[in-house]
């Protein structure tokens, strides 16, 4: 019973691209016609069972054979011969030496109504790889993952809803619209998978028709915060300025402690030139963050900028140090201290900070041009 192991990272075997592999010559051959057990990682806890394959072609060749023959590597799915002698050594715990003899074995994938050994459930065998994938941001493996599951069930919601969130973050909005539209086929009701048809749209460059979905959705589901979200930056987008304050007050109403409603909550009513009410947004954004995260950092940013607009620029400068402080190489943040200190008269202070800009990026034109309008001050 010849059993052989991948990488649970090779993704040419989940969607039937890699028919061969090759291996170190074993005491007992493999020939045209023996029944391969495939598995996952099988060395690890992580041990999974993907198939059962016949050989349908077998050919000898040397190490030396292999050794720097890129076109060899390639066919085998590596970059070039140098990735394939690591992954060789990886294989082998390093012991692979120029007098090993190697098969190039070819396969052919059964299908499971003719395994002999156990069965799988296939199926979800690939989607939790796609999912891993997916959670890891491994976009372009993943949507290879959900493509060889929806070929075993074309039908299903969750694998359509996920690929097309996949090809979303891929920047394929099309192509994810029509993930959704095969979804909503079958589950005309469900709301999530709604909104994020309504995102699709809205990344495709089509706010109105976005709205439209989005106004399905709502309809399905009036109080859910994920939609409501979604639904007041679509009208944000469109302009609709007093609409989407209201969405985003209704959100706070049911979910006063997230941080990205009070965000952008605070973002609208800066357009809307409404400053003090946008400061408070911005601080209330800040209170309910748990940790110090980029969000912490980007609200306490957008509330000096606010301050700026007011005249405040001392309270500016507070809220940039504090910016800084949680993120200190944040280039516009940095930027925007030095603007202040130079509208507050403190030139040196400000050459400085636009000094810690171009250490990080000497092509900043806004740093270089600046700190020469501190300089001619001094």
């Amino acid at each position: 019973m010849p059993i052989i192991s991948f990488s649970s990272n090779d993704i040419g075997v989940i969607t039937g691209k890699k028919r061969r592999t090759i291996r170190k010559l074993w005491k007992n051959p493999l020939k045209k016609g023996d029944r391969l057990y495939c598995y996952w990682n099988l060395v690890s806890k992580e041990k999974m069972k993907i198939f059962e394959a016949i050989v349908t072609d077998v050919e000898d060749i040397s190490f030396e054979d292999i050794m720097g023959n890129d076109d060899v590597a390639r066919e085998e799915g590596f970059k070039d011969s140098k990735e394939m002698l690591k992954e060789f050594k990886k294989m082998y715990n390093g012991r692979v030496d120029s007098s090993d003899q190697f098969q190039i074995i070819y396969f052919e994938k059964l299908d499971i109504n003719d395994w002999k050994g156990d069965k799988i459930d296939e199926k979800a065998m690939i989607t939790k790889r796609a999912d891993i994938f997916f959670d890891s941001g491994k976009f372009d493996k993943s949507t290879l993952c959900y493509d060889a599951a929806l070929r075993i069930d074309p039908h299903d919601v969750y694998l359509l809803n996920k690929q097309g969130d996949n090809l979303s973050r891929l920047g394929q909005f099309d192509d994810a619209i029509e993930c959704y539209d095969r979804a909503l086929e079958i589950e005309p009701d469900n709301e999530y998978i709604l909104n994020n048809k309504a995102i699709a749209l809205l990344n495709c460059g089509r706010p109105s028709d976005a709205f439209k979905v989005s106004t399905i959705a709502y309809n399905y589901a009036p109080f859910s915060p994920i939609i409501l979200y979604w639904r007041g930056f679509i009208l944000e987008v469109l302009g609709e300025y007093d609409k989407a304050l209201r969405v985003y007050n209704k959100l706070i109403e049911i979910d006063s402690e997230n941080p990205e409603v009070w965000n952008s909550r605070g973002n609208l009513l800066t357009e809307m030139g409404r400053l003090e009410e946008a400061i408070e947004s911005f601080d209330r954004a800040v209170e309910v963050c748990l940790d110090d995260s980029e969000m912490d950092a980007n609200a306490i940013n957008r509330m000096g900028n606010a301050y700026i607009d007011l005249g405040k620029l001392d309270d500016a400068l507070e809220c940039f140090n504090k910016a800084i402080s949680l993120e200190n190489y944040n280039i516009d943040f940095l930027l925007n201290k030095g603007v202040v200190l130079m509208e507050l008269g403190k030139f040196e202070e400000a050459v400085d900070s636009f000094n810690k800009v171009l250490l990080r990026n000497p092509d900043n034109e806004d740093a270089f041009f600046l700190k020469e309008e501190c300089l001619d001050n001094l």
